[in-house]
C-alpha cells in the first residue's frame, strides 16, 4: 500500500470529523496505457479538497465536477469508465490507448478504520467489495491476495498494507536508518538480535517487530517467501552466517549482508564449508546496496533502499510481461463496462 493511500484514509476520517461529505474512488482495471495500478485511490470531498490520485488529476477534476452536479447520484457505490473513445482520452490527457474503469462511493470510513488498525500494526489486509449491492468489508491478508476484478463473482478484491517484509539481522545503527525508510516503501520490517543491550537499545519512534533469537532460529519461524529481502547488518560474522545459511537456500527475493568486497568473498568461502549448494551461494547479494559512493550509516542504508527498489521494480516488470504473454496467448479479452 502506497503512503500516499494511508494518509488518504486517514484524511478522509479527518475530513469527515469536520462535518464535510467525501466520496473515494478506486481503479477497479486498466487497459493500455494507465497513470495509476489497479487498487490506486483518490479521496474527494465536497469542498474541493482530493487526496492520492486515480488518474493524476484530470480524472479527478471530471469526479468533482460530477459530484458538484449532483452529489446524490454518488450516494451509492457506482462504476464509471474513463477513456472510451480517443476524443475523451484526449480531453482528459490520459496516456495514447489508455482506458480505466472506477468504483466511486461515498468514503467507507468504516472499512477505513479497520485498514488502520490493520496497518498500524504492520499487517497487510484486504478490502472486499460486492458491487452488484456495494457492500464491503475488511480482512488479514493472506498469501497471494492481490488488487484484481473478478468480474464473475461480481467482486472486487484491494490488496493494502505491506506487502513485502524486510528482515534486518542486527539492531545497529545502519538498520535504524533503514527501517523507517523501509516502511515508507511498503515493507513490514522485523529485526532479530540475540543481544540484548542491541535490542534493548532499538528507538521506540521506529516501528518494527523486534526479535531476540538467534537469526537461524527466528527465520525458521518467519518462513522467508517470495515478498521477503534479509539483510544481514549485525557486523557479527557468526550472526550474519547463521541467518545467511538460513536465508540463501529459502524463497527470500533479497538476501546480502554488509561487507567490503574482500568480506564478501570470504563470506562465500565460509558459507561453503557448510556445503551450502554453490547456486544458494551464489544469490548472496554484497556488498548490499547500489553503488552509490556511500560512507555514513544513513547514506549506507539509503543504498540499500535503492536496490531493494530496484529488485521490486524488476520482479514487478517480470510479472506484467508474463500475464501479458499469457493474454496474448489466448484470452478473449475485456469488455468496457457501458
Amino acid at each position: 500500500m502506497e503512503a500516499v493511500d494511508l494518509e488518504l484514509m486517514r484524511a478522509a476520517l479527518a475530513w469527515t470529523g469536520e462535518g464535510r461529505r467525501c466520496w473515494s474512488a478506486t481503479v477497479l482495471r486498466t487497459w493500455g496505457s494507465a497513470p495509476r495500478p489497479v487498487g490506486a485511490m483518490a479521496l474527494l470531498c465536497e469542498d474541493g479538497r482530493v487526496a492520492g490520485s486515480v488518474s493524476g488529476g484530470c480524472v479527478e477534476d471530471d469526479l468533482l465536477a460530477l459530484l458538484r452536479a449532483d452529489a446524490t447520484g454518488l450516494d451509492a457505490g457506482r462504476r464509471l469508465v474513463y477513456g472510451r473513445s480517443d476524443a475523451e482520452r484526449a480531453r482528459l490527457r490520459l496516456p495514447c490507448g489508455g482506458t480505466l474503469e472506477l468504483w466511486a462511493e461515498p468514503a467507507p470510513l468504516s472499512d477505513f478504520e479497520q485498514v488502520l488498525r490493520f496497518i498500524d500494526a504492520g499487517q497487510g489486509c484486504v478490502r472486499e467489495i460486492l458491487l452488484p449491492d456495494g457492500t464491503s468489508g475488511v480482512r488479514a491478508a493472506h498469501a497471494g491476495d492481490a488488487s484484481a476484478l473478478d468480474e464473475a463473482q461480481g467482486r472486487f478484491t484491494q490488496r493494502l498494507g505491506p506487502r513485502r517484509r524486510l528482515v534486518l539481522v542486527g539492531a545497529a545503527e545502519v538498520s535504524r536508518y533503514l527501517a523507517p525508510i523501509a516502511r515508507t516503501l511498503d515493507f513490514e520490517v522485523v529485526v532479530i538480535d540475540p543481544r540484548r543491550e542491541y535490542l534493548d537499545g532499538w528507538p521506540a519512534q521506529i516501528p518494527a517487530r523486534l526479535m531476540a533469537d538467534m537469526p537461524d532460529d527466528a527465520l525458521a519461524a518467519l518462513k522467508p517467501d517470495a515478498s521477503t529481502a534479509v539483510v544481514a547488518l549485525s557486523h557479527d560474522p557468526k550472526l550474519d552466517d547463521l541467518a545467511l545459511l538460513e536465508a540463501l537456500p529459502g524463497a527470500a527475493f533479497y538476501v546480502g549482508a554488509m561487507g567490503s568486497l574482500r568480506s564478501t568473498e570470504a563470506r562465500r568461502e565460509r558459507l561453503a564449508l557448510f556445503e551450502l549448494a554453490p547456486e544458494a551461494i551464489a544469490r548472496l547479494r554484497g556488498p548490499i546496496g547500489l553503488d552509490l559512493g556511500s560512507r555514513t550509516p544513513p547514506e549506507i542504508a539509503v543504498a540499500i533502499a535503492a536496490e531493494l527498489i530496484q529488485c521490486c521494480r524488476a520482479e514487478e516488470t517480470r510479472q506484467r510481461r508474463a500475464a501479458a504473454a499469457a493474454l496474448e496467448g489466448g484470452a478473449d479479452g475485456c469488455r468496457v463496462v457501458p
